[in-house]
């Protein structure tokens, strides 16, 4: 789902390549006598403070601060504490209403966040008390502070890694490292070529493939601080990186005198972008769209397809997630090895805007703020 989660292919569900985090402070326990957000269907005995929307629209308008109620702990249920949940350009649509999937209406919002389990209930296998948590699928509503939640609805993270890697690990590492494993066999050496290099993914893709011994070329928007941004970049282990213009420049020739020709393009702006993508993967290369930030469709050459027999495939890590539902290991090995990249500080989140959720409404004008750079996190 977005960026994560990034998916975008028709118009009106388009989604931007942008993401904020907010985090969330604990409200005291009261008392309350039903629930429309809990997954429990046991008594009512203590509410949290959840941010809703009752109906479609601007966020800023439809989302509000409540107190909601928290059910008892089932038998195969765990009461959990959100620590911090990201605001992603999917969260955002699905308020809206233009997202692939949307929630019964009145909802909670946020679909990927980090939870510590408070209580497990006597048949929980899995889990126990102090345990990390994230969300296992897309939906679960986490711009909450508490929730009872099924066993098999959340999956366990380490708890030493940094709270904020953990809260966005759900979406963007886990479409990029996807990305780079299922399309492509790529080795050491080998080239990627990708447009919203700043993007949650971006950096993700950058910082896995140099992990895996992947050179980078990486495309972003002219802008100002174009050199900082660069540098940055480069930092985190991009090979290159160039302006959108340049793919369209001789330049491009003197680059790959030294780097070879990509085997796969990322894709998640559309428009020229994407067709300026295709022009420089190898014969047989692919080009996988997962998202459309410019909301123009992809256009894609007759030469590219006659002459370079290119492949064109897109990808949604939400339905990634729901084609692995019965095969726990895919995506337990998947979180295992992103979380060993964290803990080698070879993976780090995006740069992260925390806010508390009373301050909600600025985090999510924030969010809707195009090209944003810094992703709102929710601090419950």
């Amino acid at each position: 789902m977005g960026l994560p989660v990034l998916s975008a292919i028709f118009r009106s569900r388009v989604v931007c390549q942008r993401g904020f985090v907010a985090i969330l402070n604990c409200p005291k326990h009261m008392k309350a006598s039903v629930s429309l957000f809990s997954h429990s269907a046991g008594r009512c005995t203590q509410t949290c403070q959840a941010l809703i929307y009752r109906k479609h629209g601007d966020p800023s308008g439809v989302v509000e601060l409540e107190d909601v109620p928290v059910h008892q702990t089932g038998a195969k249920e765990v009461l959990v504490k959100l620590l911090a949940s990201p605001i992603n350009p999917s969260d955002i649509n699905m308020i809206q209403g233009t997202y692939s999937i949307l929630p019964d209406l009145p909802a909670i919002g946020g679909n990927e966040g980090v939870a510590q389990v408070i209580e497990v209930g006597s048949q929980v296998k899995s889990l126990k008390a102090g345990d990390w948590v994230i969300p296992r699928d897309a939906g679960l509503g986490t711009w909450r502070t508490e929730a009872v939640l099924a066993e098999d609805d959340v999956i366990s993270v380490p708890n030493d890694i940094p709270l904020l890697s953990a809260a966005t690990l759900g979406v963007n590492p886990c479409t990029a490292i996807r990305m780079l494993s299922d399309f492509e066999d790529l080795k050491p050496g080998d080239s990627v070529i990708q447009n919203a290099a700043n993007s949650g993914v971006g950096q993700a893709v950058i910082q896995i493939a140099a992990a895996r011994g992947i050179n980078t070329i990486n495309v972003i928007r002219d802008r100002p601080d174009f050199t900082q941004l660069s540098d940055r970049l480069k930092a985190m282990g991009a090979s290159h990186v160039i302006k959108e213009e340049s793919l369209r420049r001789p330049e491009m020739k003197e680059l790959f005198k030294t780097c070879s020709k990509p085997k796969l393009a990322l894709n998640g702006v559309g428009g020229k972008s994407a067709t300026e993508l295709l022009r420089h993967l190898q014969v047989g290369g692919s080009m996988v769209t997962y998202g459309g930030m410019s909301k123009q469709p992809v256009t894609i050459p007759v030469s590219a397809l006659i002459f370079k027999d290119v492949k064109v495939r897109g990808f949604w890590v939400t339905q990634w997630k729901k084609d692995h539902t019965h095969n726990g290991k895919a995506f337990r090995a998947m979180l295992d090895e992103l979380c060993s990249l964290i803990q080698q500080g070879k993976l780090t989140a995006p740069a992260c805007t925390e806010v508390r959720i009373q301050d909600y409404k600025k985090a999510l004008d924030a969010a809707m703020q195009p090209f944003s750079s810094r992703k709102q996190v929710l601090i419950m």
